[in-house]
């Protein structure tokens, strides 16, 4: 669903370890650093999540103000950021998305927003083979992803083949 000459690179967040303010002064953990390090060199940040209690996930919150710190440090800021969310229930992650959006906004991160990728009842939406079956999503996930390609590049990036969209994901 990427447009063409667009690179994917996926990256799990596990292995962050929680968030300490005096870890941070003594010494930015290694993990840490590699995340920030692989922000700092995409161009532009998918994150997709799912919802538990109307929210994100706290783990995701953790590595998300791990990136941002320390202050001045602030990895996320000014890049290019689209979110999808998923959740078995009827909503999709409606509320999560929303709180995401405010902390990515607060960060000075440029939030596309539109199409929104809210896929409820996600449990319905794939084959027992794991992939997704649902043609309005792809098709909503296609022109969110398009328009996040879109904008980085009239931000005035590095050529359309260079381009690398990471995905912080929740487990």
């Amino acid at each position: 669903m990427l447009p063409d000459s667009t690179l994917l690179d996926i990256y799990d967040i596990n292995g962050i370890p929680l968030y300490n303010q005096d870890v941070e002064e003594e010494r930015i953990p290694d993990a840490v650093q590699r995340f920030k390090n692989r922000i700092e060199h995409v161009d532009a940040i998918l994150i997709t999540t799912p919802e538990y209690n109307h929210s994100y996930p706290g783990v995701l919150k953790n590595a998300i103000d791990w990136a941002s710190r320390p202050r001045g440090h602030n990895s996320f800021d000014d890049k290019p950021v689209a979110v999808m969310s998923a959740s078995t229930g009827i909503f999709g992650g409606v509320a999560a998305q929303d709180q995401l959006k405010q902390v990515l906004m607060a960060m000075n991160m440029r939030v596309i927003a539109q199409p929104a990728v809210i896929l409820a009842s996600a449990h319905k939406k794939f084959d027992v083979n794991g992939e997704l079956v649902d043609a309005d999503a792809k098709q909503f996930m296609k022109s969110l992803l398009a328009n996040l390609v879109d904008f980085t590049r009239r931000l005035g990036g590095p050529r359309p083949e260079q381009y690398l969209i990471a995905a912080p994901l929740a487990p």
